[in-house]
């Protein structure tokens, strides 16, 4: 099969193995897949991952010991877990102590024409979800689980940080939850996408941090972005953080000491929640896909994935 697969480079395979049945009971022929931040950060040595990449995918399932699944348009989870550990067994799963997640830690991604996942992980995708919304489950499930982390009372005065995909599905969801969201980013064209989703924005460099917001949700991906979280959070108010801080830069934490704020890591969502958002049409996903490849452009895709102003970029397998 064809496969993006990463070693020291990122290279498209055009004869690598098919995915044996060890790696899970069902087979998936992939019909679209997303390129993430994380995706970007793993060609930079990001968790030290080598093999098929790629974690966000929707495709056929053409066989699966549940019958009723094979047909099917489905949609994965990223964590494969072993169900057994102490965390599994307190309703920690995502945090499995020997889990493994697709094309990010010891399990092939689906940058491929198949992948194989337990059917345990699978969400059939409702027919009036198209395939290229569908391919935006994995990250809205991720901004749907800030809310299963704060509860939004009264005026919650929340600020999203970073004008990126994962920070405008979190402004959209925090919409939807009635939360007084703005959103704060360095590119304007970006920003513009609020107006029409009634979410009201600002440029960054217009902001003063005045130590006034109840919630702050850091989508920087930077050790900048989580300063600059922390300056606008009241005292003992709370940062959720929502990607991971860049490395190499020494933190302050001392204003987190003396204001008294929470920081909370924030990772994997409902998938069944975020369907379901998808299906009413609730969330606006078709605004953030920028433009699509096919597989065999992989190395272009990613290239345009990486360049500053791209929202999402898809792989198409037609």
């Amino acid at each position: 099969m064809r496969a993006l697969v990463f070693d020291t480079t990122l290279r498209l395979d055009s004869r690598h193995p098919d995915p044996i049945p060890e790696l899970g009971d069902t087979l998936i022929k992939v019909r679209r897949a997303g390129i993430c931040s994380t995706d970007l950060e793993i060609l930079k040595g990001y968790m030290g991952f080598k093999g098929v990449m790629g974690h966000e995918f929707v495709g056929d399932v053409l066989s699966s010991p549940r019958r009723e699944l094979i047909g099917q348009r489905v949609v994965g989870e990223i964590n494969v877990v072993c169900g057994r550990c102490d965390l599994c067994m307190s309703g920690l799963s995502n945090h499995c102590r020997n889990r493994t997640v697709m094309g990010i830690q010891n399990r092939p991604g689906c940058f491929a024409e198949f992948v194989r996942l337990p059917e345990s992980v699978l969400h059939v995708v409702p027919r009036s979800v198209d395939d290229d919304s569908a391919v935006f489950t994995e990250p809205l499930a991720a901004a749907c689980a800030v809310l299963r982390q704060i509860r939004i009372e009264g005026k919650t005065w929340v600020t999203v940080l970073g004008d990126g995909r994962l920070g405008l599905l979190c402004a959209q969801v925090l919409r939807n939850a009635g939360a007084p969201v703005r959103v704060v980013g360095r590119n304007p064209a970006k920003l513009a996408l609020c107006e029409k989703w009634q979410v009201r924005s600002r440029l960054l460099s217009d902001i003063v941090p005045r130590h006034d917001q109840d919630v702050v949700v850091d989508c920087t991906g930077s050790a900048e972005g989580l300063e600059i979280a922390v300056a606008m959070c009241r005292p003992r108010g709370m940062v959720i953080l929502k990607s991971t801080a860049a490395t190499g830069k020494s933190l302050n934490l001392a204003p987190v000491v003396v204001d008294e704020i929470t920081i909370v890591g924030s990772r994997c969502g409902p998938f069944r929640e975020a369907l379901q958002l998808l299906e009413t049409k609730a969330v606006d996903v078709a605004s953030l896909t920028t433009r699509r490849y096919r597989l065999d452009q992989g190395l272009d895709a990613f290239a345009h994935a990486g360049r500053k102003g791209t929202l999402k970029v898809l792989l198409t397998f037609d």
